[in-house]
């Protein structure tokens, strides 16, 4: 299916497109790519625990959907079908489908008033080669100052504002050098989450089954599929 098309299809009917003022018509995004089952069966598992600490937080649905982010940022509603088409040449020159990638621990990451549980991955070459592609094909659509009203259901909880700023400074804390390949797994209070990811743990093997642009959603959540890559 041609891309710009099929994008545009995506966001046919929400009247946002070509309607929105100036600065109100951004969306974020997560560039990213979709694990086997064995990581995302391990990512559901630590979900459940968090959220039995923690029921408020996100679960992993038809709308929750366990990733790793090449890149989060905010681009306007009408450049979409070029960010894809963009995001597909990327792919196309480095295919993400079966790259072979290692689990090798947990940690934990702030998030206002709360910490992000995250599976980290080992940044190969590949990997790393993958992130500095998806990131020079979509930077000249990067645009900064996104709200709430960016994300899937405009997010009003108290991670909100540190999920926003967290993706306007996406580009410059967690590409290149700073790129942390990880899977978040669930949100829970600090104390909580420091524990859980203390606890040993066995590195793991997995393989990348595809890639994606997803709208986010509230605490870097994968809310709503955008458009998938084909090979």
């Amino acid at each position: 299916m041609f891309l710009g098309l099929a994008l545009a299809l995506a966001f046919s009917g929400d009247g946002a497109a070509g309607a929105a003022a100036p600065g109100d018509d951004l969306v974020a995004i997560d560039v990213l790519l979709l694990p086997d089952a064995a990581m995302a069966g391990r990512a559901r598992a630590l979900n459940q625990v968090l959220r039995q600490h923690l029921p408020a937080g996100f679960a992993f649905d038809a709308t929750h959907v366990p990733h790793l982010t090449l890149l989060q940022c905010y681009v306007r509603r009408p450049d979409l079908p070029a960010v894809a088409a963009a995001a597909d040449a990327a792919f196309r020159s480095a295919p993400p489908v079966g790259l072979a990638l290692t689990a090798t621990g947990q940690a934990a990451g702030p998030l206002g008033a709360l910490s992000t549980a995250v599976i980290s991955v080992a940044a190969t070459p590949a990997l790393t080669r993958l992130q500095r592609g998806i990131v020079e094909a979509v930077t000249p659509f990067i645009r900064h100052g996104g709200t709430a009203a960016a994300f899937v259901d405009a997010p009003e909880s108290p991670t909100a504002g540190a999920t926003a700023r967290y993706v306007d400074s996406f580009l410059a804390a967690a590409s290149g050098a700073n790129f942390r390949p990880h899977v978040t797994a669930g949100l829970g209070r600090p104390d909580f989450v420091a524990r859980l990811v203390a606890q040993p743990f066995t590195p793991f093997a997995f393989r990348i089954e595809g890639a994606a642009i997803y709208q986010l959603g509230d605490v870097g959540t994968a809310r709503k599929q955008l458009w998938i890559w084909r090979p």
